[in-house]
């Protein structure tokens, strides 16, 4: 009988110690797992699919050359299907039952402030790649910052901010339109801002028009635009929708300049309407033609056969911020983890990120205005917010 309690006992300590440090991704051997969310089917895959091929290029450099604290690195990637309820589901099984110590993405603003109940309850940090919207990292009705929520783009405040200044100071419009997606919060963000800056800098919005996601027929909205005349035509939306409008709008005779933001760059943009869209001007993370980023580029493309998009080198600054959080906090505890991410400074390709603990958000980033000529995103200036 006493060796069958004996027996029985080492078991159970057995079993204890396989769970161990399990929880929210803390444990002290075996691959440091990381997890990442995004669209990788829909309209957005494009992007989606630039991230994670992004992440398992770094990883598997990672694990080349010795891992993080001497640990292998695993990468398990999930597909939210670009909806915001699969977000949640997805989350909720990298942190509970894949026991990732982080998650980068998910790209989409909406979807990033769905999980934030998800993270708090297991307490796993999340560094979105461009989810722009303030409500991503700071609680709307209190102030209060997201423990969980971070981000190494800027926010839809400063972007939206950066497009009405330019539009007014450097490009001297007085008179804007504005069309948007009323279902987006990424849309609603930079509407709010161009138009708060723009008015505020002396100019007059004289058309704002709304859709719906999923809408293709925009003439009745841009023929309301086109009666007021307006000079730049303003389109804080995605590259379909743009592509669509563009088309449109040039159809109808409306000649304003485009504007838009980082929703934009994609090839499948100049596919799609790149006649249409000559002379539009963009804000954007930064300048991807730069040549200092032209070895990463050519890695990925030779690697994937497909261009390195923006979602691409904002992924690789979220994962520099990671490693550097998981060697900061010396452990994969993710609490540890969440800690440090406000506590270092990181040298990415879109600039130097330091996290602020007040808002979780990068602190001083400036915007790339680029404007569109032939099939390129031709960088015109670093432009900040004034």
């Amino acid at each position: 009988m006493a060796k069958k309690i004996l027996v029985m006992a080492l078991a159970a300590m057995l079993l204890l110690a396989a769970f161990s440090g399990c929880s929210g991704g803390s444990a002290s051997s075996g691959p440091i797992k990381i997890g990442w969310i995004g669209s990788l089917t829909g309209d957005s895959a494009v992007w989606g699919t630039n991230e994670s091929n992004m992440l398992k290029m770094l990883v598997e450099e990672t694990n080349a050359n010795g891992g993080i604290l001497g640990r292998q690195v695993e990468l398990i990637c999930y597909d939210t299907k670009g909806d915001a309820n699969e977000a949640v589901n997805v989350t909720r099984r990298l942190a509970a039952q894949d026991k990732v110590c982080a998650i980068i993405g998910p790209n989409a603003s909406a979807h990033c402030i769905a999980i934030q109940g998800v993270l708090k309850e297991l307490k796993v940090p999340d560094i979105s790649t461009v989810a722009t919207n303030p409500k991503v990292t700071v609680d709307e009705a209190t102030g209060a910052v997201q423990p969980y929520n971070f981000r190494v783009c800027f926010t839809d405040p400063y972007q939206g901010a950066i497009a009405g200044g330019y539009a007014a100071d450097e490009l001297g419009f007085t008179k804007a339109a504005i069309l948007y997606d009323i279902s987006d919060d990424y849309s609603q963000g930079l509407t709010q801002f161009f138009e708060e800056t723009f008015t505020a800098k002396g100019g007059t919005i004289v058309a704002k028009e709304a859709f719906k996601k999923d809408d293709v027929d925009f003439k009745a909205q841009l023929t309301k635009i086109k009666e007021t005349g307006p000079e730049v035509l303003f389109l804080p939306i995605y590259y379909k929708e743009v592509a669509l409008i563009a088309k449109q709008a040039r159809e109808l005779g409306i000649d304003a300049v485009l504007m838009g933001g980082d929703g934009w760059p994609s090839d499948t943009l100049f596919e799609m309407a790149k006649e249409e869209l000559q002379g539009s001007y963009l804000v954007n993370h930064l300048d991807t033609n730069d040549p200092e980023f032209v070895p990463l580029k050519e890695k990925f493309e030779a690697k994937y056969g497909t261009s390195l998009e923006m979602n691409g080198y904002m992924a690789h600054d979220a994962y520099l911020v990671l490693v550097a959080a998981i060697e900061k906090a010396g452990s994969t505890d993710s609490q540890a983890i969440t800690d440090a991410l406000t506590e270092i400074t990181v040298k990415g390709v879109t600039g130097e990120i330091k996290l602020s603990p007040e808002n979780h958000n990068p602190v001083g980033k400036e915007g790339s205005i680029q404007k569109i000529e032939g099939d390129t995103y031709v960088f015109i200036q670093k432009y900040g917010a004034k």
